[in-house]
Order: structure tokens, then C-alpha cells, then sequence
């Protein structure tokens, strides 16, 4: 009698996206649609946001990854904010009208064509964590819209939030922690 022996190797490919360390994969609605999420390279979700990218260090924002875009998508809207500080939630950057087809908003920079509004310092651009005692929560919200929106460059959280009502197709948030030394 003959016995056959079946040995099966498996092969592990690591491509350059492991070697970062693990990723959370973008969620997946019920009809197996990707919904749409945020996400970075410089910190997990809950983890603290490395310093460099606050008032303490380059105060540069830090690179965003949007995943799952709707066809029906016009534009994209990003608020981030703190709603630990200790007045009230404190807005450190408004911008809208990024472009529907932006996957990777580059560290330090706002995508092309997009428009900022004012954050709680009263002027436009990014401005990174500086909180004045504890650790704060930092929630990066991004929003797909099914239009352009027609706002003035002084435009605040509030007034992006009014011209969003009604045209949100989707929203996530990637959330950080910091804390100074």
C-alpha cells in the first residue's frame, strides 16, 4: 500500500504597509460597502498624537488617509477640534470643499482647491494641540457632502456646520490623546 504525503507551505508576503505596524482596515457597511473612515500613519485611533505635530513641536498637521468615498461624494469637510479644553470645545482647524477624489491629505498641508475657515485662534490653518493641563482629546471629523459648499474664508465651525445640514452622505473621525510633559 501506498501512502501519499501532502506538505503545504504557506508563504507570507509583508508589503511595506505591515512593516508600519498593524492598521485598522476601513469598517464595512452590511450590504459589504466600504464606509468611509480617516485615518494616519502618525498615530492609531485613541493613541496619543505624536509631538511634532503639535504646538509643542512643528505644529504641522499631521498626514490623513480617507478610505471609502461614495461616487456620490461632491466634496469632503474636515473639523478638528478639542472638547476637553476648558471654556468649551476649542476648534483648531476648519477646511472644506476638499476635492472628492483626495485619498491622502499630506502632513503640514491642505489639499488643493480646498478653502479654511477660522479656528478659535481667529485665523485659517491648522493649529496642534496645546493643552493647558491633563491630556485632551483631539477628534479629527471628516464629512462627505453632496455639494460644494459657498462659504467666506472667515467662515468658523459653526457657519461650516449650518452650510453642511442637509448634504452629509457619510462622516467618520479619527480621534488622538496629548498631554504635555
Amino acid at each position: 500500500m501506498t501512502h501519499i504525503v501532502l506538505v503545504v507551505a504557506a508563504v507570507l508576503i509583508v508589503s511595506p504597509a505591515c512593516a508600519r505596524g498593524p492598521q485598522t482596515p476601513p469598517p464595512i457597511t452590511e450590504e459589504g460597502i466600504m464606509a468611509l473612515s480617516i485615518s494616519s500613519p502618525a498615530f492609531e485611533h485613541g493613541r496619543p498624537v505624536p509631538p511634532q505635530f503639535t504646538a509643542d513641536g512643528d505644529d504641522v498637521s499631521p498626514e490623513l488617509r480617507i478610505d471609502g468615498l461614495s461616487e456620490a461624494t461632491a466634496s469632503l469637510a474636515l473639523i478638528m477640534d478639542d472638547p476637553d479644553a476648558p471654556m468649551g470645545t476649542w476648534v483648531h482647524w476648519v477646511v472644506w470643499n476638499i476635492p472628492a477624489n483626495t485619498v491622502v491629505i499630506e502632513e503640514g498641508s491642505e489639499p488643493g482647491g480646498s478653502a479654511g475657515g477660522h479656528n478659535s485662534w481667529g485665523r485659517t490653518g491648522y493649529g496642534g494641540p496645546a493643552p493647558p493641563s491633563g491630556t485632551h482629546r483631539y477628534f479629527f471629523k471628516l464629512f462627505a457632502l453632496d455639494t460644494v459648499l459657498d462659504l467666506p474664508p472667515t467662515a468658523d465651525k459653526a457657519a461650516l456646520e449650518d452650510a453642511m445640514e442637509g448634504h452629509i452622505l457619510d462622516s467618520t473621525e479619527l480621534m488622538g490623546t496629548y498631554a504635555r510633559n
